[in-house]
């Protein structure tokens, strides 16, 4: 029996991952369980396994390649089931826009079959991914695209490897933008000389490279929020110099016990004990149900900076934690997202969002929202500044912090409590013990 696996939807909303490293090769026997194919999607690096014991007959895509949920992943044989009853159960997911179009069509199948066309064709919906990979790597490396292959019919794909056309470069008018046999038989090269936009750039002049599923979502993400959400931001600055202190007495007893202690944990305390006092700014809008969701759980998404990109892990029930539980959760979600080992519930449930650009060395910024939720916190670099205690003045340690919220939500004065509420907190540390 040949059993075509494709690339299932691992986490909400995902439409397609990127190929890092095939863990098989053709002619492998593999176990269920045991891991194919390491994926990146727009969220986390996954592993994805094997649904079935057999051998690997194919491979659907090359590293660095765009791989569609819902569309092949690997090709297996699974021994105890006949061909024809394999071809039988295949083709139940077969869709009549994939189907051959004529006769024709279906003769120059058959003639495939034993090639990546032939096998795609009964994958159904999957066929999108059926650029034959066979023979393709008689281009050279650098001549190789790192985009997302065409969207097209088995036929269409069969002409326009018999008219030694790239078929990436066709544009396409069927449905999605899939490219047609018709598509093919009208397709009229660029004139030989005609210079390719990237080429008027080449040279040392610039260097391209490929967008990461990290770097596309971040941009997707940041885009539906400008577009989505009325920001607005609140600047302050608050004095902690009793912080610095309290956390100077205790790092090293918590350093004994392997947990590094830093500024966010004390942080992420006063926001969980202000997020109580104003529920407002752990809720979110519905408006297609014409109603506010107010979370009664506290889930505090911390911003990381990866060689990747940014990511936003969750400390689940942050309310629940000491000092000593958030400072190592902060830990091990760095660790994890540095080494690209995050999983899709350390990513998820998220009701507010901190970031920690002063660990690199901004002071102030105007955060943006991790939408849906209704603010962020952005905290900036520690400066020492006079300030006044008393009738003197004396040296202080103040700490910037900027408050994004969605004013659609959240009104300037609600917001200006709330950030009043955690510089009272980090001003007055034993205050977070109180509550």
């Amino acid at each position: 029996m040949r059993y075509i696996f494709n690339f299932p939807d691992i986490g909400e909303g995902l439409e397609e991952g990127t190929i890092l490293e095939w863990y098989v090769k053709k002619g492998q026997q593999v176990k269920t369980g045991d891991n194919l194919v390491q994926m990146e999607t727009d969220k986390v690096v996954a592993d994805i396994p094997s649904p079935r014991d057999g051998t690997i007959v194919a491979l659907f895509g090359e590293v660095g390649e765009i791989a569609i949920v819902g569309e092949p992943l690997v090709e297996i044989e699974i021994e105890g089931v006949h061909g024809e009853e394999a071809q039988k159960e295949a083709k139940k997911e077969v869709e009549d826009e994939f189907a051959p179009e004529t006769e024709e069509d279906q003769d120059v199948e058959e003639e495939e079959a034993a090639g990546v066309v032939g096998t795609m064709e009964t994958a159904g919906k999957s066929a999108v991914l059926a650029a034959s990979d066979e023979g393709a790597d008689e281009k050279p490396e650098k001549e190789k695209k790192a985009t997302r292959k065409a969207l097209a019919t088995p036929m269409a794909r069969a002409m326009a490897k018999d008219k030694d056309i790239d078929i990436n470069e066709v544009k396409g008018t069927g449905p999605s933008g899939r490219v047609t046999k018709e598509d093919i038989e009208n397709y009229k090269p660029a004139k030989k000389g005609a210079p390719k936009k990237q080429e008027v750039a080449s040279g040392d002049e610039v260097t391209y490279e490929p967008l990461t599923q990290i770097r596309k979502a971040i941009s997707k993400n940041m885009i539906n929020s400008k577009h989505s959400a009325a920001h607005m931001t609140v600047f302050e600055e608050v004095e902690i110099s009793e912080l610095i202190n309290v956390r100077s007495r205790y790092k090293d007893i918590f350093a004994n016990k392997d947990v590094k202690l830093t500024y966010l944990p004390f942080i992420v305390k006063a926001v969980v004990h202000a997020l109580k006092h104003h529920r407002q700014i752990n809720s979110q809008m519905d408006l297609e149900n014409d109603r506010m969701i107010f979370n009664n759980r506290y889930n505090i998404g911390i911003a990381v900076d990866t060689p990747e990109g940014l990511v936003v892990p969750v400390i689940k029930d942050a309310d629940q934690l000491s000092i000593m539980e958030i400072a190592r959760q902060i830990s091990e979600l760095a660790e994890k997202a540095n080494s690209r080992k995050l999983s899709m519930n350390d990513m998820k449930g998220g009701t507010f969002t901190i970031t920690n650009y002063g660990s690199i060395g901004g002071i102030f910024a105007t955060p943006v929202i991790n939408y849906p939720e209704a603010g962020i916190l952005g905290v900036g670099r520690i400066v020492k500044k006079p300030v006044v205690k008393g009738d003197a003045i004396v040296p202080g340690s103040m700490l910037a912090l900027s408050l994004s919220v969605d004013h659609r939500i959240v009104d300037g004065a609600e917001a200006s409590r709330f950030i009043n509420k955690i510089m009272e907190y980090l001003s007055d540390p034993i205050a977070l013990l109180m509550e």
